[in-house]
């Protein structure tokens, strides 16, 4: 069993009562799920796989590119501390979700841009904001947003040395960048 390197809670974790969990592909995993652990109110976090055909599949095969899955944080939150909507701004404002199978430099399917929702609140809020960011994008001179809104699918945990991976290696390679255009 592997524990959490902050919050020192098991990654298999079941979610609590009451509480919600989201996957959110933004690049790749490591800057993503620094940013979502930071925010208050999120229980755990997690980095793996999801989106593709294979099963359980490993980091050396998602490499390649024909596994169909994306890197993906798994999010596990309390919504009476922090809302879905506010989570999935964040995922917004944090990546360029214009690029395709891309963020920055790492270009391939894994790195694209992905929600996976566990609910119908879930989706519609991914769906309404996603219209609204890409207002806000097109008045600057951005492109269509490629981001898929997926409904939930297997997550497969990744393996330990790709969790909390910038906490253990606070020098380590970061891509995450936004578009600079606030929600």
């Amino acid at each position: 069993m592997i524990n959490h390197a902050i919050y020192n809670r098991p990654l298999d974790s079941i979610v609590p009562e009451n509480f919600k969990k989201i996957l959110f592909g933004m690049g790749c995993f490591w800057g993503v799920e620094r940013c979502f652990w930071q925010l208050k109110g999120v229980y755990l976090t997690a980095a793996g796989y999801a989106g593709g055909t294979t099963h359980d599949p490993k980091y050396h095969d998602i490499c390649t590119g024909n596994t169909g899955h994306a890197e993906v944080v798994e999010v596990i939150y309390d919504p009476k501390v922090i809302s879905t909507r506010e989570l999935i701004e964040v995922f917004w404002e944090k990546h360029d979700p214009t690029q395709g199978m891309r963020q920055g430099n790492d270009l391939g399917t894994q790195y694209r841009s992905v929600i996976v929702s566990y609910s119908d609140e879930q989706h519609q809020i991914a769906t309404e904001t996603k219209e609204i960011f890409q207002q806000h994008l097109t008045n600057k001179g951005f492109s269509a947003i490629s981001t898929e809104i997926l409904d939930e699918t297997t997550f497969y945990l990744a393996e330990e040395d790709h969790q909390q991976y910038l906490h253990k290696n606070p020098q380590g390679y970061c891509g995450l960048a936004g578009t600079g255009i606030c929600f």
